[in-house]
């Protein structure tokens, strides 16, 4: 759909809808994940493909990459969760590098796969999973149910009960209003990582599209901004990781 044949305002809106079944409650976005499974495939495939050929000699530039983002991922995860929990690394890592993928799709022109989809009679396509909060908040739900799990596996439902009622105020009269607050501070975590991812990227990839309807001048434009992407992509990756190391840190603290 170019934007010349159509009014800028059109072409945006046509832009941000995704491709979609269903209707109502039940309306699947195939694009959201059809690109988020796919880039998942992309990332378990190199990485296990990069641990089955690794060797103790002089490493590849793709072995040192990988390496460089599992030791990174390592030393987040050792600086800040304090307990003791064989699951926490790994679902950092496939935190980081999976949103990372999925971000890092902002940096492909935002007529090229439309227009390429276009050719097949596919008239949506939004190539962004991150752009979609039904994506971001399915990631967040899952991080929440694991908050809720391990505060209840490692406290006990008396322990996470109780945390949830004394604290702040320690008489027994203001339990009530513990337990609203304490609520309150819980809920705002999925919904917290789930908008701020969402937020981000969905203002990013509108500049884009706003640059795109400016017509000759916007290549130094776009490369522009997508260099200012450059930082934007990787560090809402790793924001959404370390808030999700850190909660589910603060899940493991049994007082």
């Amino acid at each position: 759909m170019s934007a010349g044949a159509i009014t800028s305002q059109e072409y945006i809106k046509h832009h941000l809808v995704n491709l979609s079944v269903g209707e109502g409650f039940w309306t699947f976005h195939i694009d959201t994940l059809a690109w988020s499974v796919f880039l998942g495939i992309v990332f378990l495939s190199i990485f296990r493909s990069v641990a089955k050929k690794a060797n103790t000699g002089v490493p590849g530039k793709l072995q040192c990459a990988v390496e460089m983002i599992v030791e990174f991922v390592d030393d987040s995860v050792k600086s800040t969760f304090h307990g003791k929990n064989p699951l926490i690394a790994p679902l950092a890592l496939t935190i980081f590098v999976w949103v990372l993928l999925m971000n890092a799709m902002d940096w492909v022109p935002v007529d090229l796969l439309p227009r390429i989809f276009e050719l097949f009679g596919v008239h949506y396509m939004k190539a962004v999973p991150t752009t979609d909060p039904n994506m971001t908040f399915a990631l967040a739900l899952g991080v929440f149910i694991l908050i809720i799990y391990y505060s209840i596996k490692v406290k006990g439902l008396g322990g996470f009960i109780k945390e949830l009622t004394t604290q702040p105020f320690g008489h027994w009269s203001l339990y009530p209003v513990n337990f609203i607050l304490e609520m309150v501070t819980l809920l705002a975590r999925p919904l917290s990582l789930a908008l701020r991812l969402f937020g981000n990227l969905y203002a990013g990839e509108l500049i884009f599209l706003l640059i795109a309807t400016i017509g000759l001048f916007q290549l130094p434009v776009h490369f522009l901004w997508a260099a200012f992407h450059l930082l934007v992509i990787p560090l809402q990756a790793f924001i959404f990781m370390m808030l999700t190391i850190l909660y589910l840190s603060l899940a493991h603290e049994d007082h």
